[in-house]
């Protein structure tokens, strides 16, 4: 029947109700035309056949909608999974689930929602990767000095779309923390390689930028998008330069020494003043300085180096010129100081000998200087091992001078007038006597010193030449041939009161004494009142019977030309036999008015 219809009851109803009238409209038409039942009928079942075809055609029309829907909620669902796989989303499985028994439209209505944000976070998450992976192979290059990226490092770093999920981002994003780290690492390292490196170039007077430019351009770059390479072969060849750096400090610092050495050996020789010292004041500071403490811009540089060979050039021709005035006057200095000491000098460097050599160039000037300082070193270091037998020398020869003294003071007839000054020369003689009455021991002494030192040393010890022992022994013989000559003159003196006695008590009468005055000097002598004798500065006569009593300073006046300091303690005989008897009695009255004066022992 043409009133089947496809719908809700209400729309079947509606069209079954047109079918009806209309199909009534027709076949009143029919009849009204005069149609026969089978024309009738065979119109109806075409027109039947023409409702089938549409209803046919409407229902594969509408399966065909339905196979296209069902295929599209099938390709939004795959997708909608394969985003929520590649993006790691499970938490949006059980709403999709919920869902599967609603109609195609309804899903396809539900779900294309859900692709279109996934759609847009999976953007979202590329975008993170792509970042990430852009830094991760920036700084991958700059680690390891490729400032362009081959295939092969595209390849390891290549994105896998499979794969958006958000742990594998952390892992990214990890990996870019640690390389970033890295590299912070090595650009800290890099920056205190370049800051040393800026240090040596300083102290070294280098230019800073082409030593790290020859490292890597970046390390002394001026634009602002060229970041520093922190790559291995960087960091190598900071390194080596730093290396080659302190070699070159280390060996400039050597030369500088021997220079500033040479230059303060030079400014010593040649008495060099501060101005022109001070010019140098930089370099000089050097010498007790370490490697690491030498910090000061440029003190290292070539300039400073050739400035200061240029003045040991200039003071080293200048020293040639004063190298005989500076010998002569270190000879000088020397015999000075051996004249002091009572050291004979060393003859080797006698300044005629010495100006001989240099002016025949058979000796270096500096090697004849370098001897007589080592000289007069040598002569100060022995000096000092004898000082305590000089003091000891100058103590005997001050109470030599007081025993002098106190003899020409025994001699002064008017010593006891109570004139100017009287009571200090008593207190004087008094203090002379105790001196001389040391004299004895002081000998002893001085000799058991002298003998200590020579055993010590194993060398004589010499005074002016001569050896010191030998001058006390003969000075201790002399004395005690002095004391004899005092001894028997007592004797004599004993013999001709005991006569002189004799003779009043046969004639009676007494002869007048003489004037001490009147008492004649032997040739070398002066008479005291204790019977010793005080020498002069006159040399014995070969004929005497008594030697000379001598201190070290008169065999220095003996023995050598350098000095002409000389003192003698001599005693000439006492010739007896010349004396007549008057000559005698006025003697023998001059020393009993100093009877009481201490005596030599």
């Amino acid at each position: 029947m043409l009133a089947i219809g496809i719908g809700s009851p209400t729309t079947i109803m509606r069209n079954g109700t047109n079918c009806n009238v209309l199909l009534k409209e027709l076949q009143q038409i029919w009849n009204d035309i005069g149609e026969s039942e089978a024309e009738k009928d065979r119109m109806l079942l075409e027109l039947e056949r023409e409702c089938l075809e549409v209803y046919r055609r409407k229902v594969e029309e509408a399966a065909n909608a339905k196979a296209r829907l069902h295929h599209s909620v099938a390709a939004k669902e795959a997708e909608l999974a394969t985003l929520m796989a590649a993006l790691g989303e499970l938490n949006l499985h059980s709403s999709i689930q919920a869902e599967r028994s609603a109609s195609l439209k309804e899903k396809l209505a539900s779900v294309t929602p859900l692709v279109e944000e996934l759609k847009m976070k999976k953007e979202e998450r590329m975008k993170q990767f792509a970042d990430t992976k852009a830094q991760i192979e920036k700084i991958s290059g700059e680690i390891s000095g490729y400032n362009h990226f081959n295939n092969g490092m595209i390849r390891t770093l290549e994105l896998d779309e499979q794969d958006l999920s958000q742990r594998k981002l952390t892992e990214y994003q990890t990996h870019l923390h640690t390389l970033q780290k890295e590299k912070s690492d090595r650009l800290h390292k890099v920056l205190e390689n370049v800051n040393e490196v800026h240090s040596l170039c300083g102290v070294l007077g280098l230019d800073f930028g082409q030593t790290v430019s020859d490292v890597h351009p970046s390390l002394h770059g001026t634009s602002v998008e060229q970041s520093t390479n922190v790559s291995n072969s960087t960091l190598e060849g900071l390194e080596q330069a730093i290396a080659k750096l302190k070699i070159e400090r280390k060996a400039r610092i050597l030369k500088l020494k021997d220079i500033v050495a040479s230059l303060l050996e030079l400014w010593n020789l040649m008495d060099s003043p501060k101005e022109e010292k001070n010019n140098f004041s930089r370099i000089t500071s050097i010498l007790g300085s370490s490697e690491t403490e030498i910090i000061e811009p440029g003190v290292l540089s070539t300039d400073i180096i050739e400035q200061a060979s240029a003045e040991v050039q200039r003071l080293t021709k200048l020293k040639a010129s004063r190298m005989k005035e500076l010998v002569m006057k270190k000879r000088l200095e020397l015999e000075e100081i051996c004249r002091m000491t009572h050291i004979e000098p060393d003859t080797s460097t006698a300044a005629e000998k010495s100006s001989a050599l240099i002016d025949s160039g058979l000796v270096d000037p500096s090697e004849l200087l370098a001897n007589i300082e080592a000289q007069i070193a040598k002569t100060k270091q022995e000096a000092l091992s004898r000082k305590e037998i000089m003091d000891r020398i100058d103590r005997w020869l001050s109470a030599c001078e007081e025993e002098n003294w106190l003899e020409d003071y025994n001699q002064d007839e008017n010593r006891y007038n109570a004139g100017r000054g009287a009571h200090i020369n008593l207190k004087r003689a008094e203090r002379a006597r105790v001196a001389v009455n040391k004299i004895p021991a002081m000998v002893e002494n001085l000799i058991h010193k002298t003998l200590a030192w020579e055993d010590e040393k194993n060398m004589f010890f010499l005074y002016d030449g001569v050896r010191l022992v030998s001058i006390l022994e003969e000075y201790k013989l002399t004395r005690q041939q002095k004391e004899e000559e005092k001894k028997r003159h007592r004797d004599q003196k004993k013999l001709q009161d005991l006569l002189l006695t004799e003779k009043e008590s046969i004639y009676g009468s007494k002869p007048s004494p003489r004037k001490s005055n009147s008492f004649r000097k032997p040739n070398g002598y002066r008479a005291n009142g204790n019977g010793s004798m005080t020498p002069t500065p006159r040399r014995n006569s070969v004929g005497s019977g008594t030697p000379e009593l001598l201190t070290p300073r008169s065999y220095s006046g003996r023995q050598n030309g350098y000095f002409k300091e000389m003192r003698r303690l001599s005693t000439a005989p006492l010739n007896f036999v010349a004396l007549s008897k008057e000559d005698t009695m006025s003697y023998a009255s001059v020393c009993g008015s100093e009877l009481g004066s201490p005596r030599l022992n």
